[in-house]
């Protein structure tokens, strides 16, 4: 097998390991006494929803809303698809989360909130809090993605400009809730999986005040004093962990990163190569990450320790980009134009990243596989890595080398997938 197929064949393992239809049956519940309300957003939800719808009973109720991004949704019968604008939020999921929250409030002791939340849901379920405009929320979403915060502390924002997030959703409604949740961030923590609609938050307002000094982003008007009235105790909080909400309330976890780390982890092996699993939650600025991956691989290259190759280096999570250019991409082209200008065409070393969800950055691509002559090919043709690089155009560089990986939506996500071969 030619290694580009092999590391897309093991691109393809993780994805499998956590896709909803196989995974999510076996963590349904028994129908209620009453209704069954299933409510979701996310890029997992449509895949979620049909896996629900799938294996309910035919003679129980069902019914419900999930909110998945543009060109995620699928076929549905019992439980509606809406589609709305991610990373960024517009008027459509606006629109839906109202709904859903409306339709949440009518349940009862005797019925089931059945909650299905994946990564992007806290972009999808977009509604704000009261004096919070839509364009606040998307003024305010743009620059933290533009300023190389984490996840976490994204959400730590969104969650206080929220009307559902910070486990306001569990709390809109009087029925038992379970949700079901496709992991998208490291340590797999409910409340930050879509900013934990229906799980406690332990974050402040003011948290969300100091996530915004430390990045650099100058808030709207509106926002600023948003949050300043919560710190001072005019808004009331999110939910924090001892309200008595949570005693009816599960977050279930059903995908990680780490058991998608593992499937591809026994497809290397089952080729002869040594699978090492670094980690599930690297994190940090992806060129960043990408240097100490490249001396990890000169060691074994070179020295042939700590491992003796063949061998893979898999790992996962979510690392970040600092916006400096005007090029085109995402975080995992990103690492591979850094891995590839450190590695400086180091022989019989190949490499693939690339985002579960099957959307690396602003493109229709997953991400891209790296090969051992990748810069010197490109300077073939007049492209200088590091200048692509210091633009942020990782998918210009692959693309001129007819090396991105491109799957669609794969409408489930467990963040970044990295793979090295080192032959």
């Amino acid at each position: 097998m030619q290694l580009r197929d092999l590391l897309i064949d093991s691109f393809r393992a993780a994805v499998s390991a956590a896709d909803p239809l196989e995974i999510l049956p076996r963590h349904l519940p028994a129908p209620p006494k009453g209704r069954t309300l299933v409510v979701g957003a996310g890029k997992a939800a449509a895949s979620m929803a049909a896996a629900v719808e799938a294996h309910w009973p035919i003679n129980a109720s069902l019914s419900g809303l999930v909110i998945t991004r543009y060109r995620h949704g699928m076929p549905t019968q019992r439980i509606r698809v809406i589609e709305a604008g991610h990373p960024v939020p517009d008027a459509a999921g606006e629109a839906a989360t109202r709904q859903m929250l409306e339709e949440v409030r009518t349940l009862g002791p005797d019925d089931l909130l059945l909650a299905l939340i994946s990564g992007g849901g806290s972009s999808l379920l977009s509604l704000p809090a009261e004096k919070i405009s839509m364009g606040d929320l998307q003024a305010t979403t743009r620059a933290l993605l533009a300023s190389g915060a984490p996840i976490q502390d994204m959400n730590t924002v969104r969650k206080h400009l929220s009307a559902i997030q910070g486990g306001r959703l569990a709390a809109a409604c009087s029925a038992p809730v379970l949700a079901l949740l496709i992991s998208d961030v490291t340590g797999d923590d409910p409340t930050h999986i879509a900013s934990g609609p229906c799980a406690p938050d332990p974050t402040t307002y003011r948290d969300a005040l100091d996530v915004l000094a430390r990045y650099g982003v100058d808030a709207l008007p509106a926002v600023s004093t948003h949050l300043e009235r919560g710190m001072r105790g005019k808004i009331r909080e999110t939910l924090k962990p001892e309200d008595p909400v949570f005693a009816r309330v599960e977050n279930r976890v059903i995908a990680t990163a780490q058991r998608s780390l593992q499937a591809a982890a026994s497809l290397f092996r089952s080729h002869g190569i040594q699978p090492v699993v670094l980690g599930d939650s690297v994190t940090g600025e992806a060129s960043e990450a990408a240097k100490v991956y490249a001396g990890l691989v000169r060691q074994i290259r070179h020295h042939r320790e700590p491992f003796r190759p063949p061998v893979a280096l898999i790992s996962g999570g979510e690392c970040t980009v600092t916006v400096r250019g005007k090029g085109r991409g995402g975080r995992c082209t990103e690492f591979l134009l850094s891995l590839g200008n450190e590695l400086d065409g180091l022989p019989d070393v190949w490499a693939i990243a690339a985002d579960t969800d099957g959307i690396d950055g602003s493109e229709d691509n997953a991400g891209a596989v790296l090969a051992p002559d990748a810069v010197a090919r490109a300077r073939s043709r007049g492209l200088e890595a590091k200048k692509l690089h210091a633009n942020n155009d990782g998918y210009g560089f692959f693309s001129a080398l007819d090396a991105p990986v491109v799957t669609g939506p794969t409408r489930t996500n467990v963040n970044d997938y990295r793979a090295i071969l080192v032959m």
